[in-house]
């Protein structure tokens, strides 16, 4: 699949950032509540291994949470380690969050 052909789009019913693939749709699930954005659960279904669909989540994920001026709490693992590794989205983080980001 080329890099193109992954566009995430934001489903307001299921509360999901999605890609699709044929019947497989990997999702960033998420949980809005005032100026706080949550990312809970991410699902990445195997026909997606090894394409940076997760990535491509939590970009676009990300981005909308910037572009809408909300705190992110990143419970999900793969979020919270993606988060952690890259010290300038520290600051989307929600202040409550923060301390666990820091890199050794």
């Amino acid at each position: 699949m080329a890099d193109d052909d992954l566009t995430v789009t934001m489903n307001t019913e299921t509360h999901r950032f999605e890609v699709k693939l044929g019947a497989e749709t990997a999702f960033a699930e998420y949980e809005l509540k005032g100026d706080t954005i949550a990312f809970p659960h991410t699902v990445v279904p195997d026909a997606f291994a090894g394409q940076g669909v997760a990535g491509r989540l939590v970009q676009a994920s990300l981005a909308y949470a910037k572009e809408n001026k909300l705190w992110v709490k990143p419970t999900c693992s793969f979020f919270h380690a993606y988060i952690a590794k890259r010290p300038k989205l520290h600051e989307l983080v929600h202040p409550d969050m923060r301390e666990g980001l820091a890199t050794p």
